[in-house]
């Protein structure tokens, strides 16, 4: 146990002198040690800052749903709050196809053409093109859907819920995550956040208010939305041109492995809930979803160290392949120290957590939190072998095949326990597909020769 622990003590001082650029040299016949001189101060900071602004946003997504989420589960009771999630997750496959793996993709586009003012204004404007014929295609068929009963009956919390897609196509995270300014997701996200937060606490007094909160997660995502174009345009002088086809099909081809990944691991906790509220009633939903919504809360705290280093990685992979993967190794030792602490820490203070947060209405969400409390160690781990790793080593058809696999087994696992099981089959077959996840990426990773569990020197 102390070997393992002098290990990943070991490991995280290697990620925080990476972090803070350090080389220290060691003098033979002197036997000082010293500060190369060598060091850029300039490339070290952003990696710091950026790292506090990306933990501030993480902060921001753990702490305001925790201070909401008590007050609406117990207000809208678990059929109301069922309700919204299911819609959220019907409207999360809008998300996943307006997004389309830009943020993978078009970060790593723009953080390489980072000094050529006319390169960016021609991915920003192909890219922004994309996504507004994607936004177009999906309320198309979003109006389609609308004509089905059980979408009919409940339609304006569908509509409502459907303006975050606008608000998230207008938001170029990916531009602020390419040049590295996270400052900005920082403001906009805690500005989003803060004011949903206020305004639940204001207007929902009762059940009857429910259809506040998607009104009110829209306009706070399209206000965030408005004033991250307004930044691109007016902070960083990016102009907008009416991009070339080739252009735009060039970012669509670009994109799509990175679709296909990111894609795939969404849909493992937006199609169980889809699934879930398909085959059971609405407060079934509310006691899988209110017990997600926790999990989620505690995975993001993994996210800031993942989007931190990705960019270095990126950088690192194609010039010093040795050097990045003993740096991921020291990422995905840390990740799994982390990741075992949470599971523990989850699966012993599920009860209280539940209690506390939730309330007496929900405890039926106890046992899927007990299950979840090793989402977190999966999912840390998933993230370094797939997108820390395999994309910086342009393994992305490789990446793309790997979560094709596992998508197509959660789907199967959802559809075999959730009419069985319930909200007990779905969290289920969602961890059962985690853990899957994480094997395959091993076997694809393993046959180009990476391995990331030997212990590194």
């Amino acid at each position: 146990m102390g070997k393992k622990q002098g290990i990943v003590k070991k490991n995280m001082d290697n990620i925080i002198k990476k972090i803070l650029g350090f080389r220290v040299v060691a003098s033979v016949e002197q036997k000082d040690i010293h500060i190369n001189k060598h060091t850029s101060v300039s490339k070290t900071k952003p990696l710091i800052k950026n790292f506090i602004f990306l933990m501030v946003v993480q902060i921001a997504n753990y702490v305001f749903p925790l201070i909401s989420l008590p007050y609406l589960v117990r207000v809208l009771g678990p059929e109301k709050y069922g309700l919204i999630a299911f819609a959220q997750s019907f409207i999360g496959y809008f998300i996943l196809i307006t997004n389309y793996g830009f943020e993978l993709s078009a970060t790593r586009e723009i953080s390489i053409n980072r000094d050529n003012k006319d390169k960016l204004a021609e991915i920003f404007s192909s890219v922004m093109y994309a996504k507004t014929l994607l936004l177009a295609f999906c309320f198309f068929v979003f109006l389609l859907f609308l004509q089905i009963d059980k979408f009919k009956k409940d339609f304006l919390v569908y509509i409502l819920t459907f303006g975050i897609i606008i608000g998230q196509t207008l938001f170029p995270v990916w531009l602020f995550l390419g040049l590295e300014r996270m400052e900005y997701i920082t403001i906009l996200t805690v500005l989003e956040r803060g004011v949903f937060t206020v305004c639940i606490f204001i207007f929902i007094k009762n059940i009857n208010d429910y259809f506040y909160v998607p009104l009110f997660n829209t306009i706070g995502y399209m206000v965030s939305g408005i004033l991250g174009m307004l930044l691109a345009f007016l902070r960083f002088g990016i102009t907008f041109r009416t991009p070339k086809l080739q252009n735009i099909f060039s970012q669509i081809k670009q994109g799509w492995y990175s679709f296909i990944s990111t894609t795939n691991i969404s849909l493992y906790s937006t199609t169980n809930i889809f699934i879930l509220g398909l085959f059971w009633n609405n407060v079934i939903v509310g006691y899988y979803a209110a017990a997600e919504k926790l999990i989620y809360a505690v995975q993001r705290l993994l996210v800031p160290l993942s989007q931190t280093v990705f960019p270095y990685i990126s950088k690192t992979a194609h010039v010093k392949r040795e050097e990045a993967v003993l740096f991921l190794k020291q990422i995905l030792h840390i990740n799994i120290a982390i990741g075992i602490i949470l599971a523990i820490t989850i699966l012993l203070g599920s009860r209280i957590i539940v209690k506390i947060i939730l309330g007496p209405m929900y405890q039926e969400s106890i046992i899927i939190m007990q299950i979840f409390a090793f989402l977190p160690l999966a999912g840390a781990v998933a993230n370094v072998l797939g997108f820390q790793t395999m994309l910086p080593f342009k393994m992305d058809r490789e990446l793309a095949k790997a979560l094709l696999i596992t998508a197509l087994i959660n789907i199967g696992l959802a559809f075999i326990l959730i009419p069985f099981f319930a909200h007990l089959g779905a969290a289920v077959a969602f961890l059962s597909t985690m853990y899957s996840t994480c094997l395959i990426l091993l076997l694809f990773l393993r046959k180009a020769n990476i391995n990331l569990l030997c212990s590194s020197k």
